[in-house]
């Protein structure tokens, strides 16, 4: 009878002890992402409809020329898919790593480590 309630015990203790150490997955509401965002001359427009566009003014582009592209994020994980004109396809894929999306900051680091932020101009 000892035997068994020292391996129930043990089980016990094995089920939370791996429970606890999963780590967890930031999430982040993707509606927070939608509107304007700014860095330096650098703009980004996040659409609710999951598209987008962006355009540098310092290259002297304004948004209505902007590069087009489509964007899903899934909790930390922000996903671009930018308009081709040359294939008149959405095949050139971005991916980010989100570590803070409020409704006035949003940051994230790409797949070489660099990071970038930008703050909310309109919603």
């Amino acid at each position: 009878m000892k035997k068994l309630s020292f391996y129930s015990l043990f089980l016990i203790l094995l089920a939370v002890t791996f429970t606890s150490c999963q780590p967890n997955d930031p999430s982040f509401d993707q509606t927070l992402l939608v509107g304007k965002w700014k860095s330096g001359t650098e703009f980004w427009r996040y659409d609710s409809d999951g598209m987008g566009v962006t355009w540098d003014t310092s290259d002297n582009v304004t948004e209505a020329e902007g590069q087009k592209f489509k964007w899903t994020l899934n909790n930390a994980d922000l996903i671009q898919l930018h308009y081709v004109e040359v294939t008149g396809q959405y095949s050139l894929n971005k991916s980010y790593i989100v570590s803070v999306l409020s409704a006035t900051t949003l940051s994230y680091k790409d797949d070489f480590d660099k990071s970038f932020t930008f703050t909310k101009v309109t919603p």
